[in-house]
């Protein structure tokens, strides 16, 4: 007999197993699998880089022909239609598997409810829905791209106990500690891309890279968002742009001089009052595959992607120092005029990080 415990319990393992691979299956999805039977794991695996092979694959691949007869956890719908390779549901079927738990659907209309049919009409017993909501959060950038035609966007915000990410003579380094740090790059190396926009381009020149023992090969795609193409073609990521793929979405008109002669990829993109236009900009990164979007910077970008409703996840985080009112506010101007108007988040979860107290805010 099978507990609805004992599904939560490999349903936990596979989304575990499916959260190595954020950052790194873009446009796929990350997923993991389990193949289980009379209580011992069979085969496990999630998602690889670039997005081949699937969770289900590679967990298959281990298990062999022990899998006849077992459970197969995975965290998303397997895939039912043929793309590089033949369909999961397919794969599943022929080695036997004779019940399939799953976390929640897949959106996309390719699959969308077709591998639950095209596993239950090979006779496979299959159970929905173990977990949905852990896995519908893990799975928020993929559904995103699919649902709304653009990346999910974690905006960070990191700041003193008054909201300040910088004196007001510009010295922000370092407002956190070391430990808040290092869990910023762990977040980058979590995501398809991290975003800045000029004004950080060009005052900070970052690398944007993940400088963590053990994900330093984790590194995102660099976007920056540049109208008029004003960050230096020598900066530190133009010279690295051969490495780690850097993009700029910068206006139709934008002077590509200079900056076409490096590895980056030029997006052009609509403006809106003379910046680029977000919907435009998010709506063409989509559709370059990236599914999970990192914002670190600045004020303006992030007061303009909270006022275009476009902020999915906010992480905080504050240090215990106070710098004053004159010092640099870590959102720009919002144009609010009543309290009905604002974004509004709801607490996820929140952590002491070294000395200082991050929260998870999810948009309401």
């Amino acid at each position: 007999m099978k507990t609805h415990s004992a599904d939560e319990r490999w349903m936990r393992l596979a989304l575990s197993l499916g959260s190595r691979g954020l950052g790194t299956t873009w446009p796929n999805p990350a997923v993991g699998c389990v193949i289980v039977k009379d209580g011992r794991v069979l085969g496990r695996g999630w998602t690889q880089p670039t997005g081949r092979p699937h969770a289900e694959r590679v967990a298959l691949a281990q298990a062999g022909d022990a899998a006849k007869g077992a459970t197969a956890y995975v965290s998303l719908e397997p895939c039912s239609h043929t793309g590089k390779t033949s369909p999961c549901a397919d794969a599943l079927v022929d080695a036997g598997i004779a019940r399939v738990v799953c976390a929640t659907g897949d959106p996309d209309e390719r699959v969308a409810g077709k591998g639950f049919d095209k596993l239950r009409a090979a006779g496979v017993e299959v159970v929905n829905g173990i977990l949905q909501a852990e896995a519908d959060a893990a799975n928020m950038g993929f559904f995103t791209r699919i649902t709304k035609k653009r990346p999910m966007i974690t905006l960070k915000l990191a700041s003193s106990l008054d909201s300040k990410i910088a004196t007001k003579t510009g010295e922000s380094q370092w407002i956190t500690g070391p430990e808040a740090r290092s869990y910023v790059h762990y977040l980058r190396a979590t995501h398809d891309a991290v975003m800045v926009g000029s004004g950080t381009s060009i005052a900070d020149d970052p690398s944007l890279t993940v400088r963590l023992s053990g994900l330093e090969h984790r590194h995102p795609v660099r976007i920056i968002l540049d109208s008029t193409l004003s960050t230096p073609n020598d900066s530190a990521l133009a010279r690295t742009a051969h490495e780690t793929p850097v993009w700029i979405c910068h206006g139709q008109d934008a002077d590509l001089k200079g900056w076409d002669s490096t590895d980056a990829k030029l997006i052009p993109c609509d403006l809106d009052n003379g910046h680029v236009s977000l919907t435009d900009a998010l709506e063409k990164i989509a559709a370059q595959g990236i599914t999970r979007v990192f914002c670190e910077g600045g004020g303006k970008l992030a007061a303009s992607l909270m006022a275009g409703g476009f902020v999915d996840r906010l992480i905080t985080m504050t240090a215990g120092i106070a710098i004053g009112a004159d010092g640099v506010p870590n959102l720009g101007e919002l144009g609010v005029q009543t309290l009905d108007a604002v974004p509004r988040f709801e607490m996820h979860s929140y952590r002491k990080i070294g000395d200082d107290l991050m929260v998870e805010w999810h948009a309401v």
